[in-house]
């Protein structure tokens, strides 16, 4: 069976699991092979997300790790079974394996919440502001790769505009919507760009005046990304550069609740609308 080069944010974290649920058994990998039939390596090349695992085999290994969650397994089966190659395939060997990764996690995700203190959302980016935004890195990206960053940006904007849209909810401080990333007219556009984004059905949008009471500010920019259940839930911290996913429960945990306080203390979403056009005349 030929190895996995580099596996993908999904493919790790499907290995991940089946390490945890292997731990939660308390047993070793050598323990493992031995009730699957198969040897140790090929245990450990599975949990390293070297090389994939058969639905069959992925039931029996939740059976010998004493797994009863049918809906966590049916979840994990669809992860190891799943062949999309999505239109983010086209950067590969171009781009990061983090943007790829990204992608792909939005993708497949049932819902995505985030909070961003300095920049605007990637997915509700205007083509200027992300070209700023990725102009703006030290060392300078060579024009190319800067062109490729800013389309696959752009594409990223299908999980809010395809038939199938995610849920999105998006929670912005006034920082990110006043900071003038590019000029005066790239400013306005991108915060006319949000308002008119802000309408659709499924994105919510909520603002954080700096004279807002009661927020303490966690200043953590962050997205989580819902999982087909619970425990597949993914945060990340998205950056210009690159993406780091995180998938241990208890920081998630603790993202969440972050999530759930400064979401508390926003403006609903018609007073952000309100807070944003004044921003815009302002411009």
């Amino acid at each position: 069976m030929v190895l996995r080069r580099e596996p993908t944010a999904r493919q790790m974290r499907l290995a991940v699991e089946l390490r945890r649920l292997r731990d939660a058994a308390g047993l070793t990998a050598r323990e493992a092979s031995a009730l699957l039939g198969v040897s140790p390596a090929q245990i450990s090349q599975i949990e390293a997300g070297l090389t994939g695992v058969s639905e069959k085999r992925l039931r029996r290994l939740a059976a010998n790790y004493s797994c009863t969650d049918e809906t966590f397994i049916d979840a994990l089966v669809a992860v190891a079974t799943d062949r999309t190659r999505g239109w983010w395939e086209e950067y590969r060997e171009s781009l990061p394996t983090s943007f790829l990764d990204l992608s792909e996690l939005e993708h497949h995700a049932t819902f995505l919440r985030e909070v961003q203190f300095l920049y605007i959302p990637g997915p509700l980016q205007t083509e200027d502001y992300a070209r700023a935004i990725f102009s703006d890195r030290i060392p300078e990206l060579p024009r190319e790769e800067l062109e490729l960053r800013v389309r696959h940006r752009m594409q990223r904007k299908v999980i809010l505009e395809g038939p199938d849209p995610t849920s999105y909810d998006a929670v912005i401080h006034e920082a990110a919507l006043r900071i003038r990333v590019g000029d005066r007219a790239a400013s306005r556009a991108q915060l006319t760009e949000l308002l008119e984004a802000s309408e659709a059905d499924r994105i919510t949008v909520r603002a954080i005046p700096f004279d807002l009471d009661g927020f303490g500010g966690s200043w953590t920019a962050m997205m989580v990304a819902g999982g087909a259940v619970p425990k597949l839930d993914t945060a990340v911290r998205d950056a210009p550069h690159a993406a780091a996913f995180i998938d241990s429960e208890a920081q998630l945990c603790v993202l969440r609740t972050l999530f759930r306080r400064v979401e508390a203390v926003s403006l609903d979403p018609e007073r952000s609308r309100d807070f944003i056009h004044r921003l815009i005349k302002e411009l």
